[in-house]
Parts: structure tokens; sequence; C-alpha cells
């Protein structure tokens, strides 16, 4: 589909693929589509960073690629790799019709044996694709020079077959959870936005998006549960997709309500640290009432 026109546009689409963007997110994302602009996302743990690539995709109709970065993630992992094992066989082929000639090691390194890996296929696409890197902060200092001289040209040169260049680039969309400082080289070649945590009545509309079959009291009482659980001093705080999670599961076992007890035996959807748990155990009676 066509690019929308206004950030209210764009803002109304994405709500249409489930996911309510605020005024900054949804500017930030129509300038990226405007002008070919890489936006780099950053938030607490599940506050919907890797959500917002995966819905653009959705609503735009394109191809969702997904560079999920870690430690030690090398350029060969991002960008392509040869199929090793296919051109043995054919190297074996080869030999036993005795058909090799002068040019058959340059076949060997031809288009049909390249694994192509997420950012070669994303370049090929160019803007029929959505290029999720994923959690950068993972990857190293190399890796994050080396991906900002890619998204920078849009261009891949791969010496037995030539350069390959986006006609137009995809939307590109980076998220980091800041378990390192991203350098400010890659800050200035993206544009830039701070997902929080929303406020209890818009977190309470985003579990009613997400989730329709949730009544309104029950969204709005388990919000309130977990606005209560991120001011303890939590290791884990919970995010946005734990609180659709928790209200998903009371959902799911014919809660209407939400009590200390049936908070107490679903705490495993929205706390997933065992410390945690101690603490949010001692003070489940004041996180529950008057939810």
């Amino acid at each position: 589909m066509a690019n929308p026109a206004t950030v209210g546009e764009l803002t109304e689409t994405l709500r249409q693929g489930a996911y309510l963007a605020d005024r900054g997110l949804a500017t930030a994302l129509f300038v990226a589509l405007s002008l070919n602009r890489p936006v780099l996302l950053e938030g607490e743990v599940g506050v919907g960073k890797t959500e917002v690539a995966k819905v653009m995709a959705s609503v735009l109709g394109r191809d969702l690629i997904r560079l999920q970065c870690y430690e030690g993630i090398d350029t060969s992992q991002a960008l392509y790799e040869w199929d090793y094992a296919r051109q043995m066989l054919h190297i074996r082929a080869l030999s036993e019709h005795q058909l090799a000639g002068a040019d058959a090691v340059d076949k060997l390194f031809g288009p049909k044996f390249l694994l192509e890996r997420p950012l070669l296929a994303a370049v090929r696409a160019g803007r029929r694709a959505v290029l999720l890197i994923d959690e950068i902060d993972r990857a190293d200092d190399e890796f994050e020079a080396f991906l900002l001289e890619v998204l920078s040209e849009f261009q891949i040169s791969i010496p037995e077959i030539g350069t390959v260049k986006a006609e137009s680039p995809p939307l590109v969309v980076l998220t980091s959870n800041r378990t390192r400082e991203l350098h400010d080289a890659l800050k200035r070649r993206c544009l830039y936005h701070w997902i929080g945590y929303p406020a209890a009545e818009r977190e309470a509309e985003i579990v009613r998006i997400r989730e329709p079959g949730v009544s309104a009291v029950l969204a709005r009482k388990v919000v309130a549960a977990v606005h209560r659980l991120r001011e303890l001093d939590l290791a884990k705080p919970p995010g946005v997709a734990e609180t659709i999670d928790w209200a998903r599961t009371l959902d799911f076992l014919g809660e209407t309500d939400l009590t200390a007890r049936n908070a107490q035996d679903t705490l495993g959807a929205v706390v997933k640290d065992r410390d945690d748990l101690e603490v949010v155990h001692e003070n489940l009676a004041e996180i529950t009432s008057g939810a």
C-alpha cells in the first residue's frame, strides 16, 4: 500500500493494526518513511519496540526482515554466506562427469550458491521491506561500526558477484534495551525515539485493543496492579507485554476481577524473576487492593 500522507493517517493505520502509537512515535515513523531515515527506538523491555516494526510491515504490506543481534554476531551472519555443502556436491558431480572447465571455479561462486542473510535480503528488497535490527546493544562495537556503513549506503559489495545496491532503501527500525551505550555516530545516523511506560488509561486501552475479549473492568484493574508493581524495587519490572499476558491469562481462566487469590495463581504471567516473586508476595494485598 502507499505510505500514509500525514502523521494522523499513520497513527490511525497503526491503530488498525492493533498498535497505539503516541504522537511522538508516529511522527518519528512518518519522517523515517518519508525521508528514508533509520529510526532508533530505545526503552524498557516489553514496551513494544519490536512490535512497532512488525506492525509497520503488516499495515504497509511489506516483508518483515529481522536481524536479531547477539554477542559475537559477525558480518557473515548478517550479510551473506556461501553454501559450502552445495558447492562440494557440485564439485563432486563435475568431477564424476569430468565436466570441470576453466570457468568451473567461477561458477561455484555464482548467485545460486549464495545464502542471503538479513542485510543482503533487505538491500535487495528495498522499499518492499521493513528491516528490523533488534537489540543492537547486544552486538559489539565492531559490528555496530560495520552496520553504520551499510545503513549509510544501502549497498553491499560481494567480491565474486559485484555490488548490490537498493533502488530505494527499506524502512529500518533499530531497537535497544540500553544494556550498553550506543555510539554517537550510529545515533546521529538515525531518528531517535524513547518508548516509555504508558499512562494507566492508555495502557488499559492497549490491553483492550490487543485482547478484545478482556472486559474494561478487568483491563483497568490489571493495569492498576502492574503500575503498583513498577513502583516496587524489582529487578525486572513488568512491561506492557506482561500486562497484556496477565490480562489474557485471567480472562482465559474465566476471571472477571483481580483479587489477591487469582493474582497469586497467575503471577507467572507478569513476574519473571525468582527474587522479584518474593518481593511481590510480600506486597500482594496492597498491589491488588482497590485495583
